[in-house]
């Protein structure tokens, strides 16, 4: 599979987009950007700075002072969040985070300020991105596009574990609230709201592992570049009989 392409995950809040993002890069060797923590490290530097995001001047003007990359943290084997340079992994995954990523999120100038960096990780290709408009507004030319969904209940079920286990003390009750107030933002904004793109390949993982999700993905990445190496050698073939 030496032909790159790119894979853009979208779906609502807790799906594991970004778990299956992630594995699918490791396998391939490619590139993976967690679009949703951009929009989270955004959230935490307008918090952290007072920033009132819904005053525009003060917003975008606060945008021109945000640097966001991604290392690899060998010893954890995930990879990490840097905003100005400093790794805020813990701190954009926490439930204060939760509850303004989505209002966040909803702003025109920031999304395309998030928006363009994407676009321009993904000019060599060979890479996987999760979010929640990666399929229809970042790249919608991407050559394979999956969209997640999953049992709701599964879903907070899965959230609060992963809040637990960072250390991050929430009920239950918080979790499902927070992720039906999320779920509807992500919908409803007017801004590139969370849809299923027409050419998405739906991927509903409430019964199966992570195991047989990353199987059922690479099994897709397969396909796809299978298809597109078909094409492009009936292409070399018409233009060599000058067709």
């Amino acid at each position: 599979m030496d032909r790159k392409i790119i894979v853009a995950i979208d779906g609502h809040a807790s799906c594991g987009k970004s778990t299956l993002a992630r594995q699918l890069a490791n396998k391939l060797g490619y590139i993976y950007v967690d679009s949703g923590a951009m929009y989270r490290a955004v959230t935490l530097y307008f918090m952290e700075n007072g920033i009132d995001y819904r005053n525009k001047g003060q917003m975008v003007s606060a945008l021109k002072n945000i640097s966001i990359s991604f290392q690899y943290n060998n010893k954890t084997d995930m990879p990490e969040t840097l905003l100005n340079g400093k790794v805020v992994e813990k701190e954009i995954r926490s439930m204060k985070i939760s509850q303004e990523v989505s209002p966040v999120s909803a702003i025109k100038e920031v999304r395309e300020f998030l928006v363009e960096q994407q676009q321009a990780m993904g000019r060599n290709k060979g890479l996987t991105m999760d979010g929640r408009d990666i399929g229809t507004v970042v790249f919608p030319e991407a050559e394979l596009k999956i969209f997640l969904t999953s049992n709701e209940k599964i879903r907070a079920e899965r959230r609060y574990v992963e809040l637990q286990e960072k250390g991050i003390e929430v009920t239950m009750e918080d979790v499902i609230l927070n992720l039906e107030s999320r779920d509807y933002e992500d919908s409803h904004r007017v801004m590139s709201p969370l849809y299923k793109a027409g050419d998405a390949i739906e991927l509903d993982n409430t019964y199966l592992s992570e195991e047989q999700q990353l199987e059922f993905a690479l099994n897709l990445v397969r396909e796809k570049i299978s298809e597109l190496h078909k094409s492009e050698f009936k292409e070399a073939e018409l233009n060599k009989a000058g067709l």
